[in-house]
């Protein structure tokens, strides 16, 4: 029986083309989405890939949410925590609001979902954690002080979920992204993404695919050796 991968904010970007690459392993594969249902309808008639709409940053959402997945389609033994948001500001133009937001859909997302997930993994004696973290989690960015916090917690997270979930099997790794061709990193107005290509050495913007070749290598079942890393691309 195909191992199910639960993929958060799968739908589109860097979510979708790991939703794909691990369909195409033969994985079953299920994807979670925030608010655009015409993009998650399209999805999965494109796919044949369920997605499942609930707000990641709501513990309460997030154990519903999974115990639903699993009655329809099998234990979680993959999750990739991919949600994520940007309120970008400097700080004295930053409202709360946009810290909060930021801080509980990228990186409050992380508990709910594996909270939600472990106790099922520890009892198979078999899990696989990848969180989606982001180069700018290390070296700062301009505007995001939010972003960049949440995107730091989850590299912190990762270390110290791995030496807990280690013994039962279970691995924990990060993937920190540098700049994808996404929706996202598509609004950078056009004379800041011209800097920042500037400085990327292959001289362009990383593919979504590139990264889910990653996610894929990091959730086998022949991976268990590898955790609590932070795998930069």
């Amino acid at each position: 029986m195909a191992r199910v991968a639960l993929v958060t904010g799968g739908t589109r970007g860097i979510g979708k083309a790991v939703c794909i690459a691990l369909l195409e392993e033969g994985y079953s594969v299920v994807a979670t989405y925030g608010g655009n249902d015409e993009r998650a309808k399209a999805f999965t008639e494109e796919t044949g890939i369920p997605s499942h709409k609930w707000d990641v940053s709501d513990f309460a959402a997030c154990v519903a949410g999974v115990k639903q997945v699993e009655a329809e389609v099998g234990p979680i033994d993959i999750l990739v925590n991919n949600a994520g948001i940007t309120r970008d500001g400097t700080l004295q133009k930053m409202e709360h609001a946009m810290w909060q937001e930021v801080i509980d859909t990228n990186l409050g997302s992380c508990f709910n979902m594996c909270r939600a997930t472990i106790d099922g993994m520890r009892a198979r004696k078999f899990g696989r954690v990848v969180n989606v973290g982001s180069i700018n989690g290390q070296g700062g960015q301009y505007g995001q002080v939010n972003y960049a916090a949440a995107k730091s917690g989850i590299h912190g997270f990762t270390k110290a979920l791995a030496q807990e979930g280690a013994r039962s099997n279970i691995t924990v790794n990060a993937i920190a992204p540098g700049y994808i061709d996404t929706d996202m990193v598509a609004a950078v107005p056009d004379n800041v993404l011209e800097k920042i290509v500037a400085g990327i050495p292959v001289g362009r913007l990383g593919k979504a695919s590139e990264i889910a070749r990653g996610v894929v290598f990091l959730v086998a079942d022949d991976a268990g050796f590898l955790t609590g890393g932070q795998h930069m691309y």
